[in-house]
């Protein structure tokens, strides 16, 4: 067993955006004071919330663009609470209990945090739930947990939810944050201000209950394409975010722009809960295709964010290097190749270059405008849910943009290990948080015990014992090595595709959904680490000869054709286990040609090798 507890290491750099500084300089002695809120302080949710209020009234909570203003509007922590009474006095009146379940599928805004800590609070427990997902999978979700109460934000959500009518028959409340047509569910329909008490001098509560309550359940994809519930406890994620307190440095000071979704267990544990243990302020970019502008506007000191963001920065970059001179790209490449060197010698793994002698200049030629792109104050940029490709990681770290990689699943609340800033090897997924025990089993899976486990599966006993064991093992289901105690993924156990911006899909379950169809013979799901699905599919040439479709030569409406019949089976899975591309594949794959064992499983590896051409135009230019 490999058991890591890292001491807190001073750090000689500078605690503002993590560069190297002279040390006859006095920016360390002007480091922000850090402002923790420890579980002997407060160990609940709605604990470290009071306790926030009560600590900096009047500090700036979470910033928000209003649209109707064209202004983005601040709103200080005494405010949140007043905002937060008024939200359990409509719970209140709702007459629910502690343990009962209430969803909500927003986007990232105030709202969302104020609904979670208002429940919180009543010892209710929160359900997130993805704006774009299928109203299947909500219905299922709704169902499984016994919701009693939504929170929806458009007319556009409540329209989807139309499909699925008789799955809201549990709902004792659908509240809207615009208003919607009932459609005949009045009066379990309520707009938000209707449904909300008028403004009272209420105090917000904060029920006296355990650490190890639940607080929230997580749905994730679950191994035979229905979601599991993650349980997790207010201690869960406490516990988690004071161990990663230990080693990252967080202040009043910082400030993070918020656009990873809350569903997502690392947005809501690192991008909303540490801010209030540390007194930041947070803010919510407006959408996706604006965040550009809002890092412009913002300027955030702490970024949380998926491979995928990076990517289309670095794909912009390689697009604007062919269009420049040859000239340019050379001065771009040797910035990143210097700025890359500086960052290993001050790690320790390489020695002082003259080459130094030129980044004042390239800095300011090259990495200074890569940095103000991205707000210009960055001095946490935290890559998780997937794995960020070395050669991108490696420009962004050269040209100053501190990249932390970290690893964890949702039934870790979610972080196991973190890169910091002292000891980052971008390669790998950093060292475990203190006080979490890993061992790897003989064979190579990862194993974890920690207060930050999962309390088990909701409604699932044998997939909890599945992943947990007699000892309390988290298994989970990665294959790791470990060097320099830092801890590297290999492979995993079972087939789970990792998509870029985090999510994961069991390509096998869908692939048997899909040929359950009996046009396609053979499926071949694929979309590691990419921004989509797409599928290879082999058709059964009898049924695709009835219904005129040429393998050899398939038209852009036919493929569309083929998307729509197989997205139709695929009912069952979450919205983001969606097939965007296909291409289709006139041979089938057998025992003679190698594609297939002798006991008909699909060899993965040889047939994306094999088809390597084909899985490049699949995502061509994304």
């Amino acid at each position: 067993m490999l058991f890591f507890n890292h001491p807190r290491q001073s750090d000689p750099s500078d605690a503002k955006d993590g560069r190297e500084t002279d040390n006859n300089d006095n920016e360390s002695m002007n480091t922000p004071n850090t402002d923790y809120i420890r579980l002997k302080d407060a160990d609940t949710l709605a604990g470290i919330f009071q306790e926030r209020v009560k600590r900096s009234p009047d500090a700036t909570a979470y910033i928000q663009y209003q649209e109707q203003s064209d202004t983005w509007q601040e709103t200080n922590w005494r405010e949140m609470a007043q905002l937060v009474a008024r939200w359990q006095g409509a719970f209140q009146r709702e007459e629910l209990k502690p343990g009962d379940r209430v969803a909500l599928m927003l986007r990232n805004c105030r709202e969302w945090a104020t609904f979670d800590l208002a429940a919180q609070g009543l010892g209710l427990v929160t359900i997130p739930i993805y704006t774009n997902d299928r109203p299947e999978n909500i219905g299922y979700i709704l169902q499984d947990a016994g919701v009693r109460l939504l929170l929806l934000e458009n007319d556009e959500q409540w329209q989807e939810l139309q499909q699925i009518r008789n799955q809201l028959a549990g709902l004792n409340r659908i509240v809207t944050l615009q208003r919607v047509d009932p459609m005949g569910l009045q009066p379990r329909l309520a707009y938000i201000e209707d449904w909300l008490p008028q403004a009272s001098d209420d105090k917000m509560l904060a029920l006296d209950i355990p650490s190890e309550s639940l607080a929230s359940i997580v749905y994730t994809s679950g191994t035979t394409g229905r979601s599991k519930g993650v349980m997790l406890s207010h201690r869960n994620i406490l516990w988690d975010i004071e161990s990663g307190l230990k080693i990252i440095d967080l202040y009043p000071t910082d400030t993070f722009l918020s656009f990873l979704p809350l569903s997502h267990t690392l947005e809501r544990t690192v991008g909303y809960y540490l801010a209030i243990v540390a007194g930041a302020t947070t803010a919510y970019a407006r959408s996706i295709p604006q965040l550009a502008e809002d890092l412009q506007i913002i300027k955030p000191t702490i970024l949380i964010s998926v491979p995928r963001i990076f990517e289309r920065v670095y794909a912009k970059m390689q697009e604007k290097l062919a269009e420049d001179s040859g000239v340019a790209r050379a001065i771009f490449n040797l910035a990143v190749e210097t700025g890359w060197q500086r960052f290993e010698y001050r790690q320790g793994r390489a020695g002082w270059s003259p080459k130094f002698v030129l980044w004042p200049l390239l800095e300011k030629l090259v990495a200074a405008k890569i940095q103000e792109k991205l707000g210009g104050r960055l001095r946490i940029a935290v890559s998780g849910g997937a794995p960020l490709a070395p050669e991108i990681a490696k420009v962004f770290i050269g040209l100053g943009i501190p990249i932390l990689q970290g690893y964890g699943l949702t039934e870790t609340s979610p972080i196991i290990s973190a890169n910091i800033h002292e000891d980052n090897i971008p390669a790998s997924v950093g060292i475990p948080f203190p006080g979490v025990e890993i061992k790897i089993s003989e064979n190579e899976e990862l194993l974890c015990r920690a207060p930050n486990v999962m309390l088990g599966y909701w409604n699932n006993r044998h997939a909890t014992a599945e992943v947990i064991d007699e000892e309390g093992w988290f298994h989970t289901g990665d294959k790791v090595k470990i060097e320099d105690g830092h801890i590297f993924i290999t492979g995993r156990l079972k087939e789970i595709i990792v998509m870029a911006n985090g999510e994961k899909v069991p390509p096998a379950d869908m692939e048997m959904c899909i040929a359950m169809d009996s046009l396609f013979e053979q499926v071949l799901v694929v979309g590691e680490g990419k921004p989509y699905l797409s599928a290879l599919v082999v058709l059964n040439p009898e049924t695709g000869q009835s219904m005129d479709i040429d393998a050899t030569n398939i038209d852009e409406q036919q493929e569309k054709e083929l998307l729509k019949r197989i997205n139709g089976h695929l009912d069952n899975f979450p919205g983001y286990a969606r097939i965007i591309r296909i291409a289709v594949i006139p041979e089938p794959w057998s025992v003679e040609n190698g594609l297939i064992t002798p006991t008909l499983k699909l060899r993965r590896n040889k047939i994306l090798d094999q088809y390597a051409d084909d899985l490049a135009r699949l995502y061509t230019g994304h």
